[in-house]
């Protein structure tokens, strides 16, 4: 049976602007760009899980409102069910505790950067494609 992993991402607007993250050059899919955000363990609510990634990974603190996004994508040896969150900043600014770049990007340049397919089609849904 193929696993399935439950993934979380966050939606943070600024002045326009939307937070995306670049992934540890040793990480699966490395120096991709994607919403902050990780794997909901077990036991997690979505939003707990999505607190504790981005206080984790960039030492903020977030509140969680809506889901905005769900997509499901398949990759070669699992499945991904993957949720975004529309965020707001509580505390900042963004660390590199466990990413290795971050930007605050408009939607129209949203296409300048290279994201995991799963994330492409949650940034296709958010652009209204």
């Amino acid at each position: 049976m193929r696993r399935k992993i439950r993934v979380v991402g966050a939606m943070i607007e600024k002045d326009g602007c939307y937070l995306i993250t670049q992934r540890p050059p040793t990480a699966t899919l490395p120096l991709l760009w994607e919403f902050p955000g990780g794997r909901v363990e077990p036991g997690e609510t979505d939003q707990e899980a999505l607190a504790r990634e981005l206080r984790e990974e960039m030492r903020i603190e977030v509140e969680v409102g809506g889901r905005v996004i769900h997509v499901e994508h398949a990759y070669a040896d699992y499945d991904v069910d993957f949720c975004v969150y529309r965020c707001t900043l509580t505390r900042g600014p963004v660390a590199h505790v466990r990413v290795h770049d971050h930007r605050w990007v408009r939607p129209d340049e949203l296409d300048r950067y290279q994201f995991p397919p799963a994330d492409e089609k949650s940034i296709a849904k958010l652009l209204g494609l």
